[in-house]
């Protein structure tokens, strides 16, 4: 069953980033290059900080996996340059990573946490938690204000001279990785109604909801728990902290 699963992420991750691919390529080839003044209308600006906020969140984890700062940099890069394609390869390639026996035990786990956190058990900093709710909620609060003030001066953004090419383009790369976090927020969420109304929410909200449920699953976490703990479900999260305990 979890060999299958990993076999369906992998299809669901090449899927997605050939998809955000071939939308790139169409899209440069009938409006040319996204670098054009005209493009940063009020509703494609509020669109590219919704796509960035959920791009630091996503660069966040990469920067958690990866055990080499020169790594990190290079897919932190790649991920601000072409967004949902950078993270399905990498996510992809994380897949293909795992062992015959992690692809058959909970690969959820060993795709999320890095090697060194799956052997060793450390204990968290008050402070760090302090600073990661403080950040990821001031970003929430920066897209919600981003998205009050764009509503105030330019109205809805249900209007179809909107829909430029680019702007299509750039929310067919939001809504992709929009997806990757969703299947992030179905693993964590014990309960499928849970999982339904969070997603409805991160469709409908983007980073702010992103950012919200980050947030809250801080608050879920003691002050000395470790932060990769935010990545885990309860279950995981529950067995992590006993052998903190234990070792400690």
């Amino acid at each position: 069953m979890a060999n299958s699963t990993v076999t369906l992420l992998k299809a669901v991750f090449i899927a997605l980033g050939s998809v955000m691919v071939a939308t790139l390529i169409y899209t440069i080839a009938i409006d040319g290059l996204p670098f054009r003044k005209d493009l940063l209308f009020p509703w494609m600006a509020a669109t590219l900080v919704d796509f960035y906020i959920n791009i630091f969140v996503l660069a966040v984890w990469v920067i958690y996996k990866e055990s080499s700062w020169l790594t990190s940099v290079i897919w932190v890069i790649l991920l601000v340059c072409f967004g949902s394609i950078t993270t399905c390869t990498y996510i992809a390639i994380q897949l293909f990573k795992l062992s015959a026996e992690e692809s058959a035990h909970d690969p959820m786990y060993h795709l999320l946490l890095r090697q060194q956190d799956k052997k060793d058990a450390f204990s968290g900093s008050a402070l760090h938690l302090i600073a990661a709710k403080v950040i990821f909620s001031a970003l929430g609060f920066l897209m919600l204000g981003t998205l009050v003030y764009t509503l105030i001066t330019n109205g809805s953004p249900f209007k179809k001279e909107l829909l430029v090419p680019w702007m299509v383009a750039t929310l067919i790369d939001f809504y992709i990785n929009v997806a990757v976090l969703s299947i992030w927020v179905g693993y964590k969420e014990s309960s499928w109604l849970n999982a339904v109304i969070w997603i409805t929410l991160l469709i409908c909200f983007g980073s702010i909801s992103t950012c919200g449920y980050v947030v809250r699953q801080f608050f879920l976490l003691s002050p000395y728990d470790p932060l990769y703990l935010v990545l885990l479900n309860n279950l995981h999260r529950a067995e992590s902290r006993y052998e903190t305990t234990t070792v400690w």
